[in-house]
C-alpha cells in the first residue's frame, strides 16, 4: 500500500479527478478533504459513505482512504502535521488538546460537519483560502494562515462536540457545555469531581448523575476514566515523555497511581502498551 509523506508543515491544493486513483493509501500527516463539487464514495478504514458537495473529511495519520469517482469532483486538501500544531500557529494550552481531537478524527465516520451553523462558514473559508493561494498579495501568508487555523479549530470543535456518539447537534446545550468543562480540564482531577462540577454547573449531584447517563449513554465517571484513558494513550503513543511525568501531568499521585489506573482500564500497564506500539511498528 503507498504511503505518502510530508515534507512541511502545511500545504494546499485543488484538485479535480475525473476518476478513481488505482490504489488507497496512507499518511504520515493530518489531511482535511472538502468536496466543492462532484460524487462518489469516500473509504477510509474499510467505511464506506457517498460524498457530495460541502461535504468535510478529515484523515488522520495511518488512515487508510480512497476514493471512488461517480461524477468528476472538485476537491480541496489541507495537508499538515503535529510541526505545523507545535509551530506557534496555536497557543500552547490549546495543543495537546487539539493533536488529541484530531488523532480521534477516525471515531466520527463520514462528514465530521455536524455542527450545522458551521457548515455555512466552511464554504466561505476554503474559497477565501483558494483565493489567497492564486493571488499573491500583502499579507498573503498571514492571512492564509489565520484561515486555515480557523478551519482546524471549527474541525477540532465537530469532533470534540459530538464525543460521546450518542451526543448530536439536537443534544441539550447544558450536557454540550459539561463535556467541553470535561476536556478542558481533565489534566486537573479535583475540577472534575461531581460535586464541583454540578455547582458550577447549577445542578444537584443526584440530578448530574442522572442528567449526564441520559443523555451519553455512560456515567460521569465512566466518560472522564474513558476519556482519560485515551488522552494518556495518546500521549504513550506520540511522545516521548517518561510514565511519572505523564503520571504528573494527569494529576495522578505518582507512577504507581497511574499504573493502577491505566491497568485497570486496558488490562496491562502503560509500560507494557508503549512496548506493543513500538513493536508494532518495528
Amino acid at each position: 500500500m503507498k504511503r505518502q509523506n510530508l515534507h512541511e508543515a502545511y500545504a494546499v491544493s485543488f484538485e479535480t479527478w475525473e476518476a478513481s486513483p488505482d490504489l488507497g493509501h496512507k499518511h504520515s500527516f493530518f489531511e482535511l478533504v472538502y468536496i466543492l463539487s462532484g460524487t462518489g464514495r469516500q473509504c477510509i478504514n474499510q467505511h464506506q459513505f457517498d460524498y457530495q458537495p460541502g461535504h468535510l473529511f478529515l484523515l488522520t495519520p495511518q488512515d487508510c482512504h480512497a476514493f471512488e469517482i461517480e461524477t468528476p469532483t472538485t476537491f480541496f486538501f489541507l495537508r499538515f502535521n503535529d510541526i505545523y500544531l507545535k509551530s506557534g500557529a496555536f497557543q500552547a494550552d490549546q495543543i495537546e488538546r487539539l493533536e488529541f481531537i484530531l488523532q480521534n478524527a477516525s471515531h466520527q465516520p463520514g462528514c465530521i460537519l455536524r455542527h450545522r451553523s458551521d457548515k455555512s462558514l466552511v464554504q466561505p473559508m476554503v474559497e477565501a483560502i483558494y483565493r489567497e493561494s492564486i493571488q499573491r498579495d500583502l499579507y498573503n501568508q498571514e492571512l492564509e494562515q489565520q484561515l486555515i487555523n480557523t478551519l482546524i479549530v471549527v474541525v477540532a470543535r465537530n469532533i470534540a462536540k459530538y464525543l460521546p456518539e450518542t451526543v448530536d447537534d439536537a443534544s441539550d446545550e447544558k450536557i454540550l457545555a459539561i463535556l467541553q468543562y470535561i476536556q478542558q480540564h481533565i489534566y486537573a482531577p479535583d475540577q472534575l469531581r461531581a460535586k464541583v462540577i454540578s455547582e458550577r454547573f447549577g445542578l444537584s449531584e443526584t440530578y448530574l448523575g442522572r442528567y449526564f447517563k441520559k443523555h451519553t449513554q455512560e456515567t460521569l465517571q465512566q466518560y472522564i476514566a474513558h476519556y482519560r484513558t485515551r488522552m494518556i494513550e495518546h500521549r504513550l503513543r506520540h511522545s516521548d515523555l517518561r510514565i511519572h511525568e505523564i503520571a504528573l501531568d494527569f494529576g495522578f499521585t505518582d507512577e504507581s497511581h497511574l499504573n493502577k489506573f491505566f491497568k485497570k482500564q486496558k488490562g496491562h500497564s502503560p509500560v507494557a502498551y508503549r512496548k506493543q506500539l513500538r513493536e508494532a511498528a518495528a
